[in-house]
């Protein structure tokens, strides 16, 4: 294992308390970015290329600089893990916690398992501007791998971790396959509103499945766009998975654009698993284009299967959140709390898996 020297020069000011802090940016080895595009040379964090994003629409080309899906891993022997965010755009919204929309939190991951637990959370300030610093402390000193989830709501134009000056760098726990699973999709794709970023229910299947991914949720913007398909088609990746009923204007439009983005990956990648997953939200409401919504869907799926095509799959966002705790699944009636994410994760991680499995992956 390599691990890194500091860098004297990087000088960052800072008022976490600790003395014999050293600050390093994740841009560098051996930090590794993962779900955030081309991390090393660009100037801020973003999830898909500039020019790309502003020919699908002006609301991708602001949203696809939040930073949904992004991670930072590496492992250290430091007594605490600090962070300094600088973050021209920090959401603030009324039905999701600051910490899921603003704040980064910690997992400590387990190279001999595979396995990823939660820490703690870096916690912005209710009235933090342009970014903010936050430590987490541990009862000894021991090497540990880490990963930090990045916010789902806002833009990070830096991110420096502070460790033990004397603490030793290195590279954090790899992924199952260097492809990642794409996700396409609405609001709820990009994690709203989850109360932590690593409560999102791609977060909790990369964890489980030990999986990479990229994250292209677009709140309010989910709308299959022939730029968007194209960009999306183009990725190389080890799954898809098209999950933006929620964002169509309309049911035609939804099956003219969902037929479409299915062809273009398919065409790009015919052997991968491809997962169609309809809106999860409350069917009380708009119950007819509810239904119909789906319907499309369940026609696309249908066309794929008469096509021959056997790594196709279906799952009904309906029938997710039924159950005993029904009631507690959405902030609004739209959008998961940790519980729905959870329950998200649960059926679309599942069928992933026996997806992969069906391919030896």
């Amino acid at each position: 294992m390599s691990y890194q020297v500091p860098d004297q020069n990087l000088v960052i000011e800072t008022s976490i308390g600790e003395d014999d802090v050293q600050f390093y940016d994740v841009r560098r080895e051996p930090f590794e970015v993962y779900g955030l595009y081309r991390y090393r040379t660009e100037p801020d964090f973003k999830r898909m290329p500039d020019d790309i994003a502003v020919q699908v629409s002006d609301g991708v080309a602001k949203l696809a600089r939040n930073t949904a899906g992004g991670r930072v891993r590496f492992c250290t022997d430091s007594q605490y893990v600090a962070i300094k965010a600088e973050m021209p755009v920090m959401c603030l919204m009324s039905h999701m916690a600051f910490t899921g929309s603003a704040g980064f939190d910690l997992y400590i991951d387990s190279p001999e398992t595979g396995m990823s637990r939660f820490w703690k959370a870096f916690r912005p300030s209710i009235d933090a501007k342009g970014g903010f610093e936050s430590k987490v402390k541990f009862a000894d000193r021991k090497q540990r791998w880490f990963t930090i989830n990045f916010p789902s709501y806002s833009n990070v134009r830096n991110l420096y971790i502070g460790l033990q000056r004397d603490a030793r760098v290195g590279e954090g726990m790899k992924y199952r396959s260097p492809l990642p699973v794409v996700y396409y999709g609405s609001s709820i794709t990009q994690g709203a509103c989850a109360t932590r970023p690593g409560n999102a229910y791609q977060n909790i299947i990369s964890r489980e499945l030990g999986l990479d991914f990229l994250n292209f949720g677009f709140s309010g913007n989910g709308r299959g766009e022939d730029a968007m398909i194209g960009y999306l088609a183009g990725l190389p990746m080890l799954a898809f998975v098209s999950d933006y009923d929620h964002n169509a204007p309309g049911t035609a439009h939804l099956a003219v654009t969902h037929r479409r983005l299915y062809e273009a990956v398919r065409a790009a990648h015919p052997d991968i698993p491809y997962l169609m997953v309809t809106r999860t939200d409350d069917y009380s409401a708009y119950y007819e284009l509810r239904l119909d919504n789906r319907q499309a869907v369940l026609d696309n799926f249908r066309f794929a299967r008469e096509r021959g095509d056997r790594n196709v799959y279906y799952l009904d966002g309906g029938e997710i959140f039924r159950g005993p705790h029904e009631d507690q699944c959405t902030v609004d009636g739209v959008h998961p709390t940790d519980i729905g994410f959870s329950l998200m994760a649960d059926a679309i991680g599942c069928a992933l898996r026996q997806a992969l499995m069906k391919n030896s992956i």
